[in-house]
């Protein structure tokens, strides 16, 4: 498995609330998180930060290696983030602190992930992109019922209302999945500021090109903020290059 991991503050904000980093635990199985923090000018920045680093900490400290043992440990510790980002949220540093997450581990080429808000877990397999996530907002609702188009959700100005996040008082009710990865396949966690401003044809394009993988994340990165980069812009690509 080949990773590349990169963030940018983009062309409109003055700070970076993203935050994404990889964490290897002591079956030497690997856990990357990616986290879009919103509220205040600080407070946003806090809470994907911190969300990342202390479900990285207990995940260094543990030994899974099925995934079984992965989906009750996303259960137990997101819930116990969310408490705790909630709790801190209700101080006024801090007030209405909260963050997306999207968590993904791969185990001999089972991809378990878990999910909460509007950002994407998706992967290029035979030249095709397919997104496996659903936004947590009030737009992707409207969607799966059938009244907005793809389309029109993009254009939507309630698009970033979100409906799920780690910070909010009631529990959070993450989507669990496992997707079986093949040779071949890459794998993209972003943020909204990628999938906002630039196209899934761009985005395979761009995966499915003869360049290093670093150099495809960065590509990303560039077509986001020549697209008017309004967001912090953040990826996390995973490419499965051979048999586990």
């Amino acid at each position: 498995m080949e990773y590349a991991l990169l963030t940018d503050v983009g062309q409109k904000r003055s700070n970076n609330q993203d935050y994404v980093n990889r964490y290897t635990n002591r079956a030497g199985v690997d856990l990357i998180i990616l986290a879009d923090g919103m509220g205040g000018h600080r407070a946003g920045h806090i809470a994907s930060e911190m969300t990342a680093t202390d479900l990285g900490a207990a995940w260094v400290d543990a030994q899974l290696n099925t995934l079984n043992d992965v989906r009750e440990w996303f259960v137990d510790v997101i819930e116990k983030e969310n408490q705790k980002i909630y709790e801190l949220g209700q101080t006024e540093e801090y007030k209405g602190m909260g963050t997306t997450l999207e968590a993904v581990v791969v185990i001999e080429q089972q991809m378990i992930y878990a999910h909460i808000g509007d950002s994407r877990i998706g992967i290029v397999r035979n030249e095709e992109y397919v997104q496996l996530t659903s936004d947590h907002s009030l737009v992707g609702a409207l969607v799966r019922a059938g009244q907005l188009t793809e389309e029109e959700a993009s254009r939507h100005p309630q698009k970033n209302i979100i409906t799920q996040s780690i910070g909010q008082q009631d529990p959070v009710e993450p989507d669990i999945a496992i997707k079986k990865l093949e040779v071949g396949d890459y794998v993209l966690v972003n943020s909204d500021g990628l999938t906002n401003m630039i196209s899934t044809g761009d985005i395979r394009d761009i995966l499915v090109s003869e360049v290093p993988l670093a150099n495809k994340a960065e590509s990303l990165i560039r077509f986001a903020n020549n697209a008017g980069g309004t967001d912090n812009i953040t990826v996390a690509l995973l490419h499965l290059t051979e048999e586990a």
